[in-house]
C-alpha cells in the first residue's frame, strides 16, 4: 500500500496554490498518493469560468509584478495544469469542501472538473489520519 500525503489547501492567491500543486506533484513521484481539500478562497480559483486573475500572497506582493512577468516568459504552467498532470500520473484526488461550497452556493457542477467530489470536513479528516504527512497551505 501506497503512502499518503494529505493537503489542505485554502488560500486562493497564486504562489499558494502553486505550492499546492508542486507539493503534489513532488509526493506522486515518490509514489505516493495524494489527497487534496480544498476550501475558502482556494476553492473559488477552481470556479469554471473563473476570473483566472493570478495574484500573490502578501509575503510576494513586492514582487508580484517582476515574479508573474518570469512566469508568462517562462511559460510555467498554471496550478492547474500542474495539478492535471499530477492526476495523469499518479493517484491524486481533490476534493471540495461542502461547508464553503454550501455557503457559496456552488454546486460541483460549477466546479473544474478536477474536483474529484465534495465532501464535509470530517471525512477529510478521516482520511487525512492515515496519511504519512498532512501539509496546510
Amino acid at each position: 500500500m501506497a503512502e499518503k500525503m494529505s493537503l489542505l489547501l485554502v488560500s486562493g492567491t497564486s504562489d499558494k496554490l502553486m505550492a499546492g500543486a508542486i507539493i503534489a506533484s513532488g509526493a506522486v513521484a515518490n509514489d505516493m498518493e495524494v489527497d487534496i481539500f480544498v476550501s475558502f478562497w482556494g476553492l473559488m480559483q477552481f470556479k469554471k469560468n473563473g476570473s483566472g486573475k493570478m495574484t500573490l500572497s502578501y509575503d510576494g506582493k513586492g514582487m508580484e509584478q517582476e515574479v508573474m512577468k518570469k512566469m508568462m516568459e517562462k511559460k510555467i504552467p498554471s496550478f492547474m495544469d500542474m495539478l492535471r498532470q499530477a492526476k495523469e500520473v499518479g493517484n491524486v484526488k481533490v476534493y471540495g469542501c461542502a461547508m464553503f461550497a454550501d455557503l457559496m452556493d456552488l454546486k460541483k457542477e460549477d466546479l473544474d472538473p478536477i474536483i474529484d467530489e465534495i465532501i464535509g470536513v470530517g471525512k477529510f479528516v478521516a482520511m487525512a489520519k492515515d496519511s504519512k504527512m498532512t501539509l496546510f497551505i
